[in-house]
């Protein structure tokens, strides 16, 4: 017992800052000041609370979930999840005996039964395997949970045997990316129309985006990675272009461009998740809960914002992440169309 307590005190004292707040906030759930379901600081409170960054304020999460001591509800946010530990285990140092035991249980051998079990699992263990389960963390917490370690405590297996089918965090993200793009294939046929083509290849990847919503942040157009699966979105965009006048720069230019719009736009799809984890509000359910008179001071001044103003008194308009999609992705296309009369070619089928 004095060992563990001895632990918690480095942690609190000595360690990090992540380290010494997640430290905290383990006392707190410990001592029941935060019970099994209650909210737990989201990370813009941690921020404001202790006056850290939000790199610094999602480890805090991070380290909370891998102990077990919280989970994400959608909707609600973080929350402590219910948790029985084994009788006598002082009820301060478990968390941190959990986590220095599944140390241990990585550089010893035969520990306690522990890496027998991780062993265990390893049998089974493969690329792919560790890519699904990758993605499955990505998809309920955020790529910023992602970590090698994060997804052998998924799989219940020591963190180093992860690094003999997938030698690093690069690799796995590039075999993540191919993966979700193979899950939505593209149509067997190339639709005859150029502009119906692109429209299929931008909407599958909306759809791609708005189911991994961490993907979008991932991607490159400078260095792109190497994902057979989503290079085929780009040969079906270029294909769909071909002979209808334009040169090979900007059939290509043309295809990235769409691509970056719709990844561009797709990026907040990762960011209003993460809102809404830590508010506990959909964006629709937030902008209703604005302050009227803040808005109004702030934003409503016809001198300073007559468009706003104008805006506020006409009629409701949609400027939800899918209406924007649409209204870009229809503009774009207008613009390929207008380059392609200006290259003499037709405009509708090839």
């Amino acid at each position: 017992m004095r060992s563990v307590e001895r632990a918690v005190v480095v942690v609190v004292d000595g360690g990090t800052p992540s380290e010494r707040i997640a430290a905290e906030l383990r006392r707190r759930i410990a001592a029941g000041e935060l019970k099994p379901g209650a909210r737990v600081p989201s990370t813009r409170r941690i921020m404001r609370e202790w006056g850290v960054a939000m790199a610094t304020a999602t480890k805090v999460l991070n380290r909370l979930r891998e102990d077990g001591l919280v989970r994400a509800v959608p909707g609600v946010g973080t929350v402590v999840a219910a948790r029985r530990a084994p009788a006598g285990a002082p009820a301060q140092g478990r968390a941190v005996a959990g986590r220095e035991a599944g140390r241990e249980a990585e550089r010893v051998p035969g520990a306690a039964g522990v890496v027998r079990r991780a062993k265990g699992g390893e049998r089974e263990l493969g690329r792919e395997r560790i890519v699904e389960a990758a993605v499955r963390v990505a998809d309920h917490e955020g790529l910023a949970a992602l970590s090698m370690r994060r997804v052998a405590t998924e799989l219940g297996v020591a963190t180093m045997s992860l690094y003999r089918h997938v030698p690093g965090k690069d690799e796995l993200l590039r075999l993540m990316t191919d993966r979700v793009f193979g899950e939505q294939p593209l149509a067997a046929a190339p639709a005859p129309a150029w502009r119906t083509g692109l429209e299929e290849v931008s909407r599958l990847q909306w759809r791609i985006y708005r189911s991994h919503p961490w993907l979008a942040s991932t991607m490159s157009f400078t260095r792109p990675v190497l994902a057979p699966d989503a290079a085929l979105h780009t040969e079906r965009a270029i294909s769909a272009l071909a002979g209808l006048g334009l040169s090979w720069e900007e059939m290509a230019q043309a295809s990235v461009s769409l691509a970056a719009f719709t990844c561009g736009l797709a990026v907040h799809f990762e960011r209003e998740a993460q809102a809404e984890q830590d508010s506990g509000m959909s964006a629709e359910e937030w902008m209703e809960r604005l302050d009227d008179e803040d808005h109004d001071r702030l934003m409503s001044d016809p001198e300073r914002f007559p468009m706003f103003d104008a805006l506020n008194r006409g009629p409701e308009i949609d400027l939800g992440l899918d209406a924007l999609f649409e209204f870009g992705l229809a503009r774009m296309l207008d613009g390929v169309g207008a380059l392609i009369a200006a290259r003499g070619g037709a405009t509708g089928s090839r």
